[in-house]
């Protein structure tokens, strides 16, 4: 029997999502959790693996198990076995021929930037910062070159492991409301430090160390030196994975952030509301 299960996660404590030797993984939690529901080991396949740090508001991942049991087992009881900064959101029975990697048409990233003189400390692991004021203007202009099907080489980790650099980003807009710069992207994957690289390149786009223009040349230098460093990993989360309605997976409308991050804007400043769903 295989079961698709959709997963939210603070990513702050953890090593990222693929299994570690040591363990310290979101892999490693979830699978002890299933084990002991199954009674025997699970081992589970997620739609996009996500680095240290990096949260999820909605991964999605399936597993095989012969064990018989009530859909909300595998939601309520995992959850009681979980760390608190781990939740099951829903489970469901599918067939053998779904797979949550390569039946997934679309991954949507959200990160979320503090753009203030000082730091966050409330949300500290929970949003990105940056102290110099951005034109976000510029940065939208910027983000207008990335859209469509590129090779995203000037983008992509050394240490990335996919077969091929070409990805198709059909949306990348930029929001702000007061001090928070939301960046949201969508594609039908992503290569390893993909956004974190892109919103790096954007920040310096928008400080205006670089004119928007500049992101074009990246794609066609294809020169991952030429770009901006890697930005961190704080303000970044998995906020969504598409499949096609024959699975009948609960569908997410919009990352579900807004209860997470609320009124993040410094005194003087208005809230900020994003309504996200």
């Amino acid at each position: 029997m295989r079961i698709a299960l959709g997963v939210e996660y603070d990513g702050s404590e953890y090593c990222g999502w693929q299994s570690q030797p040591s363990g310290g993984s979101v892999q490693d939690a979830l699978e002890a959790a299933l084990s002991k529901i199954a009674c025997s080991d699970v081992r589970v396949t997620t739609a996009g693996r996500t680095d240290t740090g990096v949260h999820a508001s909605y991964q999605v991942l399936h597993f095989d198990t012969q064990a018989q049991r009530p859909m909300n087992a595998w939601v309520r009881g995992v959850n009681a076995l979980l760390p608190d900064s781990i939740a099951a959101l829903w489970a469901l029975q599918t067939t053998d021929d779904f797979h949550a990697r390569y039946c997934a048409s679309e991954r949507c990233y959200l990160y979320l930037l503090l753009n203030h003189p000082v730091r966050p400390g409330l949300y500290h692991g929970k949003i990105g910062w940056f102290h110099q004021a951005l034109d976000v203007e510029r940065m939208r202009v910027a983000a207008q070159m990335l859209l469509g099907e590129h090779d995203f080489s000037a983008f992509r980790a050394a240490e990335c492991q996919a077969k091929s650099p070409v990805r198709n980003l059909t949306r990348l807009e930029i929001t702000r409301q007061g001090d928070i710069i939301a960046f949201e992207l969508r594609a039908n994957g992503f290569l390893h430090h993909m956004v974190r690289n892109i919103v790096g390149c954007l920040i310096y786009v928008g400080k205006g160390k670089y004119p928007p223009e500049w992101m074009r040349k990246l794609l066609e230098g294809r020169k991952r030196s030429d770009a901006a460093p890697t930005f961190s990993a704080a303000g970044l989360y998995l906020a969504g994975i598409t499949y096609d309605p024959k699975w009948k997976l609960p569908h997410f409308v919009e990352p579900p952030l807004a209860a997470l991050l609320p009124r993040m804007s410094r005194p003087g400043q208005s809230g900020c509301n994003m309504k996200i769903r």
